[in-house]
């Protein structure tokens, strides 16, 4: 599977942007998809995963104001990111893991946020 992130720019501390990550074929199989980011200097952090039945788990600092979804008809996982921080700024990635275990990494969109 090739995942292809895409929505990342530069917005306003307190504006929203919308990620999504692309598959390259049916995403219903995948067991789980999800969003990490990796600020400069820090190590990769996971933010958001969603599961085959859309159970969604969230990462303390975006809870509240970032919803993972997936599109199994488009193939595509989103990210909506409300609210955001300077602090929210990173490149995000996006993952994806088969039922078969095996994991994909899309290529990362950066996001920054200015204050």
């Amino acid at each position: 599977v090739q995942l292809q992130a895409s929505g990342g720019g530069l917005v306003q501390a307190g504006g929203s942007l919308r990620l999504s990550c692309a598959a390259s074929r049916s995403i219903s199989s995948i067991r789980t998809m999800g969003w990490y980011r990796q600020a400069p200097g820090k190590q990769r952090e996971l933010v958001a995963t969603i599961t085959t039945s859309s159970r969604s788990s969230y990462a303390d600092p975006v809870k509240g104001r970032f919803t993972i979804s997936r599109d199994n008809a488009e193939n595509t996982g989103y990210l909506q990111m409300n609210s955001l921080k300077p602090e929210d700024t990173a490149v995000y990635y996006c993952r994806s893991v088969t039922s078969a275990w095996v994991e994909y990494w899309g290529q990362g969109t950066l996001v920054t946020v200015s204050s």
